[in-house]
C-alpha cells in the first residue's frame, strides 16, 4: 500500500529512532524530537519502535490511504479529522482505501508523529530511515515531504481499538522545569550570569527547529580573560570541543540554545549545560512562548530521571501490549 501526500504540513519528515554512531564524524542522530511519542505511535499499530513514522511540527500534513490501513496519531495535542470528522488521538484508528486523515489547528505541544501499520518502507541510510536534512539524506528523498508525494508502507498487521492510558500521555504546560547538568564550561560565567541562567525563565523563541532551541531572556556574563589560541572574540567562544546532544550554548552571551538531535557535533562555543535525556521529549514538545526554567541536577539524578522515563515507558508498551 501507499500514503498520498495530499498537503504536507509544516517540517514534515520521516525519522525512526535514529542513526547513532556516527556522532564521531559529524553525522547527528537524527530521529524523533519526541521519542516516547514516536514509540507510543509504533505501539498502537502493532510495529516495532524502530519502524519509521511521519513526524510535523505546528501543522499536521493531509494524507490519502490507497489501501484499509491501521493508523495512530500521537505527541502534540491537535484535533485528528478522518475523511472531515473527528478521530481520536492516541488510538488506532481502522481506516480504509481512500481515506483521508487530516488535522484542525494544534492546541497544545509542538510536533505529531503519525504512524501505520507496517512503517514507512522508505530505504536505510547508515542504519536508519531517518532525514538528515541538512546532509540531505534519509527520509523520503533526503528532503520534507511535499504535496505528490507517495509513500511507501512496509507489510504490517496492526489492530484498530488500542489507546494508551490518559495518564500515560504526556502534558503540555506553558511553564516547565528542564533539568539540565551543569558544565563543561559553567565555570566561564560570573555569579550574575550563573544567576541568569538558572534563576530567571526563559522563553522559548520562534527558532526552534531540529537543530536548536533558541530562548529569550537575561543576558549572561562572562568572566574576563584572554582568548586562547584558536578561539574567537566573542566572550563565549572556546577553542573547537564536542557538543553532547542536549548542550546549550550561548553565542553572544545572549540566547541559550539547546541543542537537539540534527545538530552539528562539535564547534567554538562554550557548553554551560546539558539538558538530561530525561526532558529532551519535553524540549522537543515546547511551542515558541513556553517559559522554562533550567534547573541544575546532579548525575545521579539524571540517571534516576532516565530510569524513571525508562520505566514509564515500559508501563506504556505494556499497556498496549
Amino acid at each position: 500500500m501507499a500514503i498520498e501526500v495530499i498537503e504536507p504540513g509544516l517540517a514534515t519528515s520521516i525519522q525512526d529512532e535514529g542513526r547513532p554512531g556516527y556522532y564521531n564524524v559529524g553525522v547527528p542522530p537524527s530521529g524523533a524530537l519526541d521519542l516516547y511519542s514516536a514509540a507510543a505511535a509504533n505501539a498502537l499499530v502493532g510495529n516495532p519502535s524502530s519502524a519509521a513514522v511521519i513526524e510535523s511540527a505546528y501543522m499536521g500534513p493531509k494524507l490519502r490511504f490507497t489501501e484499509p490501513a491501521v493508523v495512530a496519531v500521537t505527541g502534540a495535542d491537535i484535533p485528528v479529522l478522518v475523511n472531515g470528522q473527528s478521530a481520536p488521538s492516541w488510538t488506532s484508528l481502522d481506516l480504509k482505501a481512500g481515506d483521508e486523515l487530516s488535522f484542525e489547528i494544534l492546541a497544545g505541544g509542538a510536533r505529531i508523529y503519525i504512524a501505520v501499520s507496517g512503517g514507512i518502507d522508505v530505504p536505510l541510510v547508515l542504519g536508519s530511515r531517518s532525514l538528515y536534512a541538512l546532509g540531505a539524506f534519509g527520509g523520503f528523498q533526503g528532503r520534507a515531504l511535499q504535496a505528490g508525494d507517495v509513500l511507501p508502507v512496509g507489510v504490517g498487521s496492526g489492530r484498530p481499538g488500542l489507546s494508551v492510558p490518559e495518564a500515560l500521555r504526556p502534558q503540555f504546560a506553558k511553564e516547565m522545569d528542564v533539568r539540565i547538568v551543569l558544565g563543561l564550561y559553567d565555570y566561564r560565567l560570573t555569579d550574575e550570569g550563573m544567576s541568569a541562567l538558572v534563576d530567571r525563565p526563559w522563553q522559548l523563541s520562534p527558532v526552534a527547529d531540529r537543530i536548536g532551541f533558541r530562548y529569550a531572556g537575561n543576558p549572561l556574563q562572562w568572566k574576563e580573560r584572554e582568548q586562547p589560541f584558536g578561539a574567537g572574540s566573542d566572550p563565549s567562544n572556546i577553542t573547537d570541543a564536542g557538543y553532547p546532544v542536549g548542550s546549550i550554548q550561548v553565542p553572544g552571551g545572549i540566547e541559550p540554545i539547546i541543542l537537539h538531535r540534527d545538530a552539528v557535533s562539535g564547534g567554538g562555543y562554550a557548553q554551560v549545560g546539558t539538558v538530561i535525556s530525561a526532558d529532551m521529549d519535553v524540549v522537543a514538545q515546547s511551542a515558541p512562548g513556553t517559559m522554562a526554567m533550567f534547573v541544575p541536577v546532579t548525575l545521579d539524578q539524571a540517571l534516576e530521571a532516565r530510569a524513571e522515563a525508562r520505566a514509564r515507558r515500559a508501563e506504556m508498551m505494556a499497556a498496549l501490549s
